[in-house]
């Protein structure tokens, strides 16, 4: 399947531009800003995405992407500090500021090919920035302006590397995502086969490949992520999956028979109730300091664990939620 990979510099938006490009149908990746070009290979991407991010170019440690990427043939778009890197990296010059420019602005389209195909004239759109753009690299064009930003888009169509100052994935700015569409689809060339469905039949067949015939252990507290994990791994491999349920003498009235019923009952997944609500509070008798609690839980959570894993047993894999709601 064709994917796209963004890459995050710490921006606060970077989960939502992979929501975006999802909501393209291509299917995306987030990975961290440092990851490896050798490791990105391997995923072999349609296209590369830069997020924006906090810091300045000019920083001591600014985080930069490996240079390889610029070798690998494919298209990048940056965005924000991405932007910001793609000039400072090809020799152009990122102006400082002692000030942040946010909100709304004018972004009028200076080429209507193809990062701004079929976007008309102008659209309005969302900034949030410090350093700009100042001088645009050599190969690079300007393809869109505002009144504050002479260069607030630049493309270097040989390379396929394109740069936009202000932020496409949020609903601020108008037709945004048609905009990562454009570059997903039509600079990138990746095709428009993901949906959440075809999400689901790739998961459990890689669980399957992965698995094979060995038992997988879930913990499950019937929260969202650990009961969607638990529900395609039985899809995928059915009574190889053991879930268990640890009452550790913290949950609201009734919740751990809510949550057997919800497994037997809804989703047809026998799971095994452990007791162990006097082993966890007898450890937390007396303890005041929050870090100490924590790490007090883990560590009973960890002894609860071994014991099943003794009882009920061999297990070979452990199956854990996530937080990545936004899938």
């Amino acid at each position: 399947m064709d994917k796209i990979v963004v890459l995050d510099f710490g921006s606060q938006y970077s989960h939502l531009i992979c929501r975006r490009i999802r909501e393209a149908n291509v299917y995306c990746e987030l990975l961290p800003y440092n990851t490896p070009a050798n490791v990105i290979k391997e995923i072999d991407p349609k296209g590369i995405i830069f997020s924006g991010g906090p810091a300045s170019v000019y920083a001591k440690n600014a985080p930069k992407p490996d240079r390889q990427l610029f070798q690998m043939g494919k298209p990048i778009l940056g965005i924000c500090y991405g932007h910001q890197i793609l000039v400072d990296n090809f020799g152009g010059r990122v102006k400082k500021s002692n000030s942040r420019e946010y909100g709304r602005a004018g972004l009028v389209i200076d080429d209507k090919s193809d990062l701004f195909k079929s976007l008309g004239q102008s659209i309005n759109c969302w900034m949030s920035h410090g350093d700009a753009a100042e001088k645009v690299p050599e190969g690079f064009k300007v393809l869109a302006h505002t009144e504050n930003s002479n260069s607030a888009a630049i493309g270097n169509k040989d390379k396929r590397f394109y740069g936009i100052q202000f932020h496409p994935e949020v609903v601020h700015t108008e037709r945004g995502t048609e905009i990562l569409k454009n570059f997903a689809q039509e600079i990138s060339g990746a095709k428009p086969e993901w949906d959440m469905e075809s999400f689901i039949e790739t998961t459990i067949k890689d669980i399957r490949k992965q698995v094979g015939k060995e038992k997988v252990l879930a913990a499950v507290s019937g929260g969202i992520d650990s009961t969607t994990v638990a529900a395609l791994m039985h899809k995928a491999i059915g009574d190889q999956l053991r879930c268990v349920f640890i009452n550790h003498g913290l949950l609201r009235q009734d919740e751990e028979k809510d949550v057997v019923k919800l497994f037997k009952d809804h989703l047809g997944i026998d799971i095994i109730y452990v007791n162990a609500e006097k082993q966890f509070l007898g450890k937390l008798k007396g303890i005041t300091d929050p870090e100490k609690k924590r790490k007090i839980i883990g560590e009973e959570f960890a002894n609860v664990f071994v014991d099943v894993v003794k009882k009920s047993g061999p297990f070979h894999w452990l199956a854990q939620g996530t937080l990545y709601p936004d899938v």
